[in-house]
């Protein structure tokens, strides 16, 4: 099947490729409608790898999907072919300890889609477990289906939060990641979100999701706004979802005594924290790597209407310009939020 190809670092290419997937009794088999462009993608592509990830041989890239199914195995009860869908790209190993004690994010032997050398979703059909394929409300778009992945994080990160009712919450960075964190939180239970980057155009579509108010740290103080916000308290949870080291090392003096932060975005390079900071106020440390049993509650939060996430869906490129995405990607203007390749009908 044509497929969009990693090649090498920097090069791309839509051409055939022969990927073996047999269909089990558990499975189904996906035409894909939309994947979006992730970060770890565009890190894939510029550099070649992401921690132990490396990328040694050509790679299928894409992790956030939705399609319809067009074939289900003899066992699959909950999915029949022409269902709209979304789909959990990691699938863990059922016996595993992690997957016993419900952390299946952790399982050492998860395969991910676009984590090498499993090959990604960026390709016309696609087979899968049925128990990580998820069907996607009547409201629900295909576009807005392959935002339950990113939106799974931002769960994920607000679970970790313990967030209580009337929390006040600070959110560090207004990518994709942080505004499915800030509306995962305020749908927690945040009385109010202050969210920070230094890209206007970004927090302008923040701004429009909820009680948020931005903060725009080219130009004023974040510290100075949490103080005024909180009379001098400190916000009760503050989500680190931009990897920035100046900004994670910023973390704990937001927080109040008592309070919890959560390390969403991943650093690029090592970062020295001061534990001194985070000690003298007892603060709660979470991390966020992935997210478990968490996409039947994003979809039940987005059939609810208590969220709407479409506006953060900005640009869509059709499958045969998908590198022409990557490169666009590579150089988003700040108006924009998240690219997405789109399979035709």
């Amino acid at each position: 099947m044509r497929a969009l190809v990693l090649e090498r670092v920097n090069e791309l290419s839509i051409r055939d490729i022969d990927i073996q997937e047999k269909m089990g009794p558990d499975d189904v088999r996906i035409a894909v409608k939309n994947v979006g462009v992730c970060g770890s993608d565009m890190h894939f592509y510029q550099h070649g790898s992401i921690g132990h990830f490396v990328v040694r041989e050509p790679l299928v890239l894409g992790h956030e999907a939705s399609g319809r199914v067009v074939e289900t195995g003899k066992d699959v009860k909950n999915l029949k072919p022409g269902d709209r869908v979304c789909m959990e790209p990691g699938v863990p190993d059922p016996r595993s300890l992690a997957s016993r004690l419900g952390i299946y994010n952790l399982d050492p032997a998860v395969r991910f889609w676009a984590a090498p050398p499993v090959h990604g979703c960026l390709r016309p059909f696609v087979v899968h477990p049925a128990a990580f394929t998820f069907k996607l409300p009547d409201k629900v778009s295909y576009a807005v289906g392959a935002m339950v992945e990113p939106l799974a994080i931002g769960m994920q990160s607000a679970k970790k939060a313990g967030i209580k009712p009337g929390d006040v919450g600070v959110v560090i960075g207004a990518g994709t990641i942080g505004v499915m964190t800030a509306v995962s939180a305020i749908a927690g239970g945040c009385s109010k979100i202050i969210i920070a980057d230094v890209k206007q155009q970004k927090l302008d579509i923040a701004s429009g999701l909820g009680p948020i108010l931005t903060v725009n740290t080219s130009r004023e103080s974040l510290f100075d706004v949490v103080q005024k916000e909180t009379e001098g308290w400190g916000a009760d949870v503050v989500f680190e979802a931009s990897g920035n080291g100046e900004a994670v090392k910023s973390a704990f003096n937001l927080a109040c005594p008592g309070g919890c932060v959560v390390f969403v975005g991943m650093p690029g390079e090592p970062v020295p924290l001061l534990l001194e900071e985070a000690m003298v106020k007892e603060l709660r440390i979470e991390t966020v790597f992935r997210y478990a049993h968490i996409y039947p509650r994003a979809l039940a939060l987005l059939d609810s209407g208590k969220i709407d996430i479409s506006p953060l869906v900005t640009d869509i490129y059709p499958f045969e310009r998908g590198i022409e995405a990557f490169e666009f990607a590579a150089k988003m203007p700040p108006t924009s939020v998240k690219v997405q390749i789109e399979f035709p009908d």
